[in-house]
């Protein structure tokens, strides 16, 4: 899969594959039969079937989880908007690639292959008070990454991010998407103070004074960033392989958001792990749609929530596969 212009993706949603209904009405079926009343496994039973409906076999299974986190630099950071220097990203991108991150543990507690993609550090994006922060051709580039990063062998996707200055970009392209004032989107990100809180809010409302009305894909370009973009590449990649996708937070879930501000459709083989407790993010959960799996006050991205939701769809496949039937167990049905 190659993703050769901006213009384009609105239309994938009518050439990508959809849910395949026949897995899930198995899968359905299944579940009814299995040893417990109808339903009293509540999101659990909701997960397997999705998981069902995307890999088109009544039975899915999780052999192979791949854990992307792509990190990129932004030049809107030259406004002031985090209180950390971009270098950080690049050391937290070596933390990473050493195994001392909290993603590094939770993939390993749950059985994900983790790989960080690094794109283009020593060249920030350019600041989205200026002018666009990328070019179309810059925003290609970047999404044709995460298409490439993707295994075709992989039964469930997970997607994070590392970047500094990425919950102010976060923020600018979810008002951009789905209105309310900047002030309703912006939180603390890596520690802002009051002071830091109202710098960004100023920011991203100069930023979108600037830029204007614009097309989902063309909001990406102008107030998003490389991973955000990689992100989106990876999301469609997933897609073209019927490889389900689970979200992290706030800063994730706005780059996937601008697909689904193209087609909604084009999320809907997508979880969203958990709520972060930045509070722009159950807004826009609300905007997209999408109920998380967990809600465990995190913040820290990474795909930290994502990859601790992947052992609750473990969970739900667990019992989904290993359990009896009342046939199989000689258990009498109502």
């Amino acid at each position: 899969m190659n993703i050769n212009n901006l213009s384009d993706i609105a239309t994938l949603a009518n050439q990508l594959p959809t849910v395949d209904g026949a897995a899930r009405e198995a899968a359905q079926q299944h579940q009814n039969n299995l040893t417990k009343p109808p339903g009293s496994l509540g999101r659990l039973e909701e997960l397997a079937i999705f998981m069902a409906g995307w890999r088109a076999t009544s039975r899915p299974d999780i052999r192979m989880a791949q854990a992307l986190v792509f990190a990129g630099n932004h030049g809107v950071c030259a406004q002031g908007v985090n209180p950390y220097p971009q270098e950080v990203t690049k050391q937290m991108v070596a933390n990473f690639e050493h195994g001392g991150a909290a993603i590094n543990q939770l993939c390993r507690a749950n059985g994900a292959d983790l790989s960080v993609i690094a794109l283009d550090l020593d060249r920030p994006t350019a600041d989205f008070t200026q002018g666009p922060a990328m070019s179309e051709p810059e925003t290609l580039d970047a999404m044709n990454r995460g298409v490439a990063a993707v295994d075709p062998a992989a039964d469930i996707l997970i997607l994070g991010e590392m970047g500094i200055g990425n919950s102010t970009t976060a923020a600018a392209l979810a008002s951009a998407l789905f209105g309310a004032t900047p002030a309703d989107w912006v939180g603390p990100g890596t520690g802002s103070d009051a002071a830091g809180i109202a710098r960004k809010i100023a920011v991203i409302t100069k930023g979108l004074a600037l830029h204007g009305a614009k097309s989902p894909m063309t909001i990406l370009a102008a107030l998003g960033g490389r991973e955000q973009a990689a992100i989106c590449g990876a999301v469609l990649a997933a897609r073209k392989r019927r490889i389900p996708v689970i979200l992290d937070g706030f800063i994730c879930t706005s780059a996937a958001a601008t697909l689904y501000a193209a087609d909604p459709r084009l999320l809907e083989h997508c979880l969203v792990g958990h709520v972060s407790a930045e509070p722009g993010h159950r807004r826009l959960l609300d905007a997209i749609h999408q109920r998380a799996v967990l809600e465990f006050d995190m913040r820290l991205g990474e795909g930290s929530g994502a990859a601790l939701a992947l052992g609750i769809l473990r969970s739900a496949l667990a019992c989904h596969n290993g359990m009896a039937t009342f046939a199989e167990a000689g258990i009498s049905e109502a």
